[in-house]
């Protein structure tokens, strides 16, 4: 299914694109699309079978918003330097183990919404993920395939960074990560029964018109299922949780001098395989 939340920020309402692209509203079946839900599986499975007899309404989609597809996000766990290319564009030695970060929740914003250039920054930079939802409860897994036993679906993520703040003013990478609007997501939730294989999906982004960024999870580091494997060993990560995991090569800080960081005006698209596309303009805080 690809589950999503439209309409104006703060009051969106759940639906699901149906695979006509009929866009059908689930406010009458489910308060919203959240961790409750996706740990519920009576719930999904009501979501399912309404779908498949065609007991949804259809909603007009026209001029309305898309928002984030995941309410109440509990935290969002990032993965750095997870993509072979990535790596050796900006120098790096692979790591020998995962490099965890954290973004907050309140910096996702919807797939289309306006990225905000921080104050005082000249480094903003791109990165197109794979996002991962989890659905059930993980602690202390054993093995990857428990790690995507845990997963409810994927979403495509925009993790916009700001690398000035990130690397060159002391401290941890926070300050670079978490700026308002630094976490596009969107615009669907697909649940993983239709992502066979989440090693096999294509990434994509570009920059006014221009491909930046054209890459595949299979030059991921670690992938996703050890991701939340690993991840689960320093923490508890809960239904409604988001794990970002990484980006391949062609970010602006990859490129020589003078390098493309992002401005004002310009207008910035990705995608990834089977989870939809974003556009987001960007504009001064």
């Amino acid at each position: 299914m690809k589950l999503l939340r439209v309409g104006t920020a703060g009051r969106e309402r759940p639906a699901l694109l149906d695979p006509d692209g009929t866009l059908r509203d689930l406010s009458g079946l489910v308060a919203d699309i959240d961790g409750t839900l996706l740990a519920d599986e009576d719930a999904l499975g009501r979501i399912r079978s309404a779908a498949a007899a065609g007991d949804l309404p259809a909603l007009d989609a026209a001029g309305l918003r898309t928002g984030p597809p995941l309410a109440r996000i509990g935290k969002i766990v990032c993965i750095g330097l997870n993509y072979h290319d990535h790596a050796r564009e900006t120098g790096a030695e692979p790591p020998a183990e995962p490099v965890v970060f954290f973004k907050a929740p309140d910096t996702v914003v919807g797939p289309d919404d306006t990225v905000l250039i921080p104050r005082g920054s000249v480094k903003t930079d791109w990165e197109v993920e794979l996002a991962v939802v989890i659905g059930r409860t993980a602690r202390y897994l054993e093995s990857a395939e428990a790690g995507l036993a845990h997963v409810a679906g994927y979403a495509v993520a925009h993790d916009v960074s700001e690398r000035e703040f990130q690397i060159e003013r002391g401290g941890t990478w926070d300050k670079g990560k978490n700026c308002e609007t630094f976490n596009p997501l969107g615009p669907w939730l697909v649940t993983a029964d239709e992502v066979p294989d989440p090693q096999d999906l294509s990434l994509r982004l570009w920059v006014n018109g221009e491909l930046k960024q054209d890459g595949t999870t299979a030059e991921q580091i670690f992938p996703v299922g050890e991701v939340v494997r690993y991840v689960s060993r320093f923490m508890t990560l809960y239904p409604g949780d988001v794990v970002n995991t990484g980006t391949p090569a062609g970010v602006a800080m990859g490129h020589p001098e003078p390098k493309p960081y992002l401005r004002a005006g310009d207008v910035v698209e990705l995608e990834v395989t089977g989870l939809g596309r974003q556009r987001q303009v960007l504009a001064r805080a």
